[in-house]
């Protein structure tokens, strides 16, 4: 029998990979073949979905992208035993666009079956959570913090001390939080993440539990990622059933269990007080801080809030050590960044590789250019509300700390390109409606800050009164961002004044002259 891998990952199935599974398996019956078909997630190759893949004497063959009438012919060329056809693509561990990286969090997606639990332990999965039940808290809590992890849902904060903060905190029951509510445009780790290997996010939560002391964990995802919901569902269930989770985890004597909560759609329910406010039940407005979430929390309760990405490359740290992490990355950004390239890209998809790369390579290596062809013009990094890269800052190192000096983020790692079509001072101008209209209200600065942004950048494109308009423009920017309560309002003027110092003509004549370049 005759193995053959299709993805049920959201992205594939827009592009008609169940279809392509059912002409598979009808095709199959048709001419007597006998064939296994497997649903596994995508290995994150977006212009080659569907990517199907059949299991040879010779490794996994790939044929991509298949459409439900390529199939008889992909049959007819014998693609069962690997054979010649203009869709194949050779093995697939050996294409370029994946030996490139290095894959640690998300080793196993698109490889393994997602639902399946002895699939997931065939593949190096549990190994972590066995090595804990061993350790103590302070000594899980400890690795984490040797290991470098930083929050990978933007705020990039050292995980380890977040642990640590709630294991010392006072307070009888712990919480541990996902904070699955990936709303960045041009993000999908977490996404693709749940749908493909959502028993890693399983694992890494448990682990969390055990270092804090937390019994009940809840992952908050969005609404519109039904498929995440679906999976993760099964796979909690799975892993009860499997003794992972329940009143004895693997048998150890502590308790652990998880549920899933889904958001409403709001944006700034990223944001983790926000996102607390929710879970519990009502509007999701942001809190001021302190208390920190790790010190009164869910309910008023020690929480761990981290997101998909951070919660599940756990695992890997605790099953390979902290140091075998650590030694991936530079300076302060320890491990692997997960790249989400989207926008108009020739090559877009999951990128996951160790911090260092610069965006050059990234654009080249990987994205191949442009969609449309035409030159690459500004490159937003870090979600709607991060910063425009010109081309002369390509080759800075993707860091924590050298964005940061470039007033730039790295946030949740998505990658949005633009080409030289692209009008600046509309992107810049959509920023700030995007956050007048995603406010959660609560704080002056965002809420009513963006609304006078966007008449500041319609009075300087008009131009009426210009240069009093830009220093009103970066007056405004500075108030925001010291005076916000949450990134909602502190972030937005990262895409306006990038665009306005780098993109000047954009916004009219004179506005080079009248501005300043940063």
């Amino acid at each position: 029998m005759t193995t053959i891998f299709v993805p049920r990952d959201s992205t594939a199935l827009a592009v008609g990979a169940d279809e392509v599974a059912a002409a598979v398996a009808a095709t199959a019956r048709q001419r007597g073949a006998e064939v296994a078909i497997v649903r596994n997630g995508s290995r994150g190759l977006f212009w080659l979905e569907p990517l199907v893949e059949v299991a040879t004497a010779d490794g996994r063959i790939g044929y991509g992208p298949v459409a439900p009438g390529d199939v008889a012919r992909l049959f007819d060329a014998d693609f069962l035993h690997g054979g010649v056809h203009p869709l194949a693509l050779g093995r697939v561990d050996n294409l370029p666009w994946l030996k490139a990286q290095q894959r640690l969090t998300c080793a196993r997606i698109g490889i393994a079956d997602p639902l399946s639990i002895d699939d997931y332990e065939a593949h190096g999965g549990l190994a972590g959570l066995k090595r804990a039940l061993a350790l103590s808290r302070e000594e899980i809590v400890q690795e984490v913090i040797d290991s470098g992890l930083r929050g990978r849902g933007g705020a990039a904060f050292p995980t380890g001390i977040k642990w640590r903060t709630a294991l010392q905190a006072a307070g009888g029951t712990r919480y541990i939080v996902c904070n699955a509510d990936e709303g960045d445009s041009g993000s999908f780790a977490d996404r693709l993440l749940m749908e493909s290997d959502p028993f890693a996010l399983i694992e890494g939560m448990a682990i969390a539990a055990l270092a804090v002391g937390a019994t009940l964990g809840y992952i908050y995802v969005r609404s519109e990622y039904p498929h995440a919901i679906a999976a993760l569902a099964e796979a909690i269930a799975g892993a009860r059933d499997a003794g992972w989770l329940g009143a004895s985890v693997l048998g150890s004597g502590h308790a652990f269990d998880l549920e899933v909560r889904k958001g409403a759609g709001s944006y700034v329910c990223g944001e983790e007080t926000a996102l607390l406010e929710s879970l519990e039940g009502r509007r999701g407005v942001v809190r001021a801080k302190p208390p920190l979430p790790a010190i009164s929390g869910l309910f008023g309760q020690p929480t761990v809030i981290n997101n998909v990405v951070t919660l599940a490359t756990v695992p890997i740290v605790l099953a390979r050590g902290a140091a075998f992490y650590r030694d991936y990355g530079v300076g302060r950004s320890r491990g692997t960044l997960t790249v989400q390239l989207a926008g108009n890209i020739k090559h877009g998809g999951l990128i996951e590789t160790a911090f260092g790369l610069t965006l050059r390579e990234l654009l080249t290596t990987w994205g191949g250019g442009t969609a449309s062809g035409r030159p690459i013009r500004a490159v937003q990094v870090g979600g709607p509300l991060g910063a425009y890269i010109p081309e002369h800052q390509w080759d800075v190192p993707l860091d924590y700390e050298r964005y940061a000096e470039l007033g730039a983020v790295l946030g949740h790692g998505s990658v949005v390109v633009h080409d030289d079509s692209a009008d600046m001072a509309r992107l810049a101008r959509f920023a700030m409606q995007f956050c007048a209209f995603e406010s959660c209200g609560k704080c002056t600065p965002c809420r009513i800050g963006s609304v006078r942004g966007v008449e500041l950048i319609d009075d300087i494109v008009a131009g009426r009164d210009r240069t009093t308009k830009i220093a009103l423009l970066r007056e405004l920017a500075e108030t925001m961002v010291d005076g916000s309560l949450c990134a909602m309002g502190g972030m937005t003027p990262y895409p306006v004044l990038s665009a306005l110092n780098h993109y000047p003509q954009d916004f009219g004549e004179g506005v080079a002259d009248a501005g300043h370049r940063t």
